[in-house]
């Protein structure tokens, strides 16, 4: 499973890497303008990310901006988002105004910080991206 890690703190960045470290590669941006662009080279060169861990409140661009671009990028290649890279939001906001702007952006799941490893793991096995 190869991942985007989208977090502009660098604490968050280092313990989402620990635990997605056992399930494959994982790279990093440190805002949603970084996480655009890597989406769409990784695309671009036929090797999209498996799943991107986005957060919202970043500086350049936040991520509920960077989520609707990437999926441009995604619908542009004729890529439904179903088929694209899974999206998960990881942020500290959990109010149902982000929560309903990242799903109508069609973001796969959406995990509040402190991230929680069960609650991780159990929504990597619900987008089907581990056994």
């Amino acid at each position: 499973m190869k991942t985007l890690i989208v977090e502009d703190d660098f604490t968050s960045r280092l313990l989402l890497q620990e635990l997605l470290k056992g399930y494959g590669p994982s790279h990093i941006a440190i805002n949603g303008q970084e996480a655009v662009t890597a989406a769409g080279l990784a695309l671009a060169f036929g090797e999209p990310y498996d799943l991107i861990c986005l957060d919202i409140m970043m500086p350049e661009m936040d991520g509920q901006e960077a989520l609707k671009n990437i999926r441009a990028q995604e619908e542009a290649k004729g890529i439904l988002s179903t088929h694209g890279s899974k999206i998960v939001m990881t942020t500290a906001l959990g109010d149902m105004k982000n929560v309903n702007n990242a799903f109508s952006s069609l973001a796969d799941g959406y995990l509040t910080k402190p991230i929680n490893k069960t609650k991780l793991v159990e929504t990597l096995k619900q987008l089907n991206l581990i056994p």
